[in-house]
């Protein structure tokens, strides 16, 4: 993906929600959030980071690779969207495959739901709803070019080493200036830092019941 997308910078978050409101708003989304924020135990304090699809690039979509009804379509210009509801047979087989989490099943309607890069808006040039509310930046949407213009020495990761498993999205989050030592920096231009695990801390907490319809399948 890498031209236009989304970068999460978890450490402007405040809480405040409005992407998860801004989300329910979307035409294409029939009042429900895509989106979530996760709630990140860090030790002396909790704090939130907004979790969107990242668009796994290589390997291609876990979720999609898994799914026995071919419900999820990934677009050639990389966007891995929702389930088809038509075709989801709400069996969860999406939700474990996901390295990172993202994916909700609607227990009632048994249906997966995720977020799609509001691709009817992305598709025509528009950014996310979410990131055109957030008030702080944390959820960015531009070229990377843009970001650091606008954000001088601000580092990116879009390449994950996860237990020994590389993933790469199409999603970028930035990585905290503070990082612990050892891990990579950027190689060079155009290129990103590798981080070891996840792209948020460890810890999740349950996010609010508000943005869900239905917890992840065990």
């Amino acid at each position: 993906m890498m031209g236009r997308t989304i970068v999460i910078d978890p450490g402007r978050c405040i809480g405040c929600q409005a992407c998860v409101s801004a989300c329910r708003e979307c035409d294409s989304h029939r009042g429900r959030s895509m989106i979530h924020l996760d709630y990140l135990d860090q030790g002396s304090s909790v704090a939130s980071s907004p979790t969107v699809c990242m668009h796994c690039e290589d390997p291609l979509a876990p979720c999609a690779q898994v799914c026995p009804a071919e419900a999820i379509l990934v677009t050639p210009d990389g966007v891995v969207h929702d389930a088809d509801k038509s075709r989801c047979i709400g069996c969860g087989n999406c939700v474990n495959a996901c390295p990172m989490g993202v994916p909700k099943i609607d227990l009632a309607a048994k249906l997966q739901f995720k977020c799609n890069l509001c691709y009817d808006r992305t598709s025509y040039g528009l950014a996310p709803m979410c990131a055109t509310v957030c008030p702080t930046g944390s959820i960015f949407y531009g070229t990377l070019d843009e970001l650091r213009t606008e954000r001088p020495g601000v580092e990116v990761a879009s390449t994950f080493d996860i237990d020994g498993t590389i993933l790469s999205t199409g999603v970028a989050v930035v990585v905290p200036r503070d990082r612990p030592r050892g891990l990579p920096l950027p190689g060079g231009a155009g290129e990103h830092p590798r981080v070891t695990g996840s792209p948020q801390p460890a810890g999740h907490l349950e996010p609010n019941a508000d943005n869900v319809l239905g917890e992840p399948l065990p």
